[in-house]
């Protein structure tokens, strides 16, 4: 039989990050520096 792959349940999910996944993204974005030299950008991550 086939099955109908189109129906959406409509169950949430409790997503709760830890606080060091938290902290580990916050400084990330903080370390991140975006250079743009004319029509190319490097990313740059300063430790």
């Amino acid at each position: 039989m086939a099955k109908i792959y189109s129906k959406k349940t409509l169950v949430t999910k409790n997503l709760k990050p830890k606080k060091e996944v938290v902290s580990f993204l916050l400084n990330y974005s903080k370390a991140l520096t975006v250079v743009k030299v004319n029509d190319k950008s490097f990313e740059i991550i300063a430790n």
